[in-house]
């Protein structure tokens, strides 16, 4: 159903809300009180519920009023960067985009993820690396034209985003050098007689991993656990433990630390996620890692 409510009302009541009072406002915006209350008056109707109630001499929000400057916070202060992003823009050639990137994301996929926006001339990446959830919220604010994940959006109906899968990869065991040489047995079974090394919990994958190792009869000897996949290798390649990864990264990780394959998990997939906020797909870097979906 189409909105009956108009934005301008909706923009003097957000100003009176801020200032706290009619008079306020009204000075602040240079018009008369009694246009400003008429105007409110006319967003309250549309919407059918007060949003302001008598406080001693002065108003006080409803829980209404509460709920509609939580979303009027969030639609005018995007408005309020408007000015500065044109104005940008004018000045640079450049095609922008700014991508959430999960935590739990290894950084060698990230980079295999961008690639395709990478061979792109005049473009201007800027990346954020946070929370999954905080990246979602800021997604669907538009604060970010693109979020890549281990994981796609959940189900929600409050939150319009759309998940693609990119890739995936199968999971396999690497050891760094001094351990491999110690390996006893054949694999899976040697694992048993080495530490290991684990995501935790925050990995979607450590679930699989954790009902793989029981299937094949196999204790860990967990010496340690990282939400950080990129601190992981690190301790591992100081020879600390074996891990599992996907074999998208076998190369990376011999050339970069010098770890070697024990192994392939060939039951268990690691997957990777583009979410967007467009139905219709409008950024032209986004459509080009969209593009790259296998």
């Amino acid at each position: 159903m189409a909105n009956t409510y108009n934005y301008r009302h909706l923009y003097y009541f957000w100003v009176v809300a801020k200032e706290g009072s009619m008079s306020k406002a009204a000075e602040r915006l240079d018009m008369a009180i009694q246009t400003i209350s008429a105007q409110v008056h006319e967003l309250e109707k549309s919407l059918g519920y007060m949003l302001f109630k008598p406080a001693g001499r002065g108003i006080a929000l409803t829980e209404s009023g509460f709920a509609a400057l939580e979303i009027a916070d969030q639609i005018f202060s995007i408005g309020e960067r408007l000015p500065e992003a044109v104005r940008d823009a004018a000045k640079s050639p450049k095609t922008k985009i700014t991508v959430g990137v999960s935590d739990g994301l290894p950084k060698f996929v990230t980079r295999q993820m961008l690639e395709p926006i990478l061979k792109h001339k005049d473009v201007q990446l800027i990346a954020h690396e946070g929370e999954f959830d905080d990246l979602l919220a800021d997604l669907a604010l538009h604060r970010l034209d693109i979020v890549l994940a281990d994981r796609p959006a959940p189900n929600n109906k409050n939150l319009n985003v759309y998940s693609e899968e990119l890739t995936k990869t199968v999971i396999a065991w690497y050891a760094p050098k001094q351990l491999s040489k110690k390996t006893k047995g054949k694999f899976p079974e040697c694992l048993n007689d080495l530490p290991v090394l684990l995501p935790t919990a925050h990995s979607t994958v450590r679930p699989l991993i954790d009902q793989w190792l029981k299937k094949h009869d196999i204790i860990p000897n967990i010496v340690g656990e990282f939400e950080d996949s990129a601190l992981l290798k690190t301790f591992a390649a100081s020879g600390l433990g074996v891990f599992p990864a996907g074999k998208l990264i076998e190369k990376d990780l011999k050339d970069t630390y010098g770890i070697e394959l024990l192994g392939s998990c060939d039951d268990i997939y690691e997957y990777f996620y583009a979410i967007r906020s467009e139905k219709k797909i409008q950024h032209p870097l986004v459509q080009a890692i969209i593009k790259q979906k296998n």
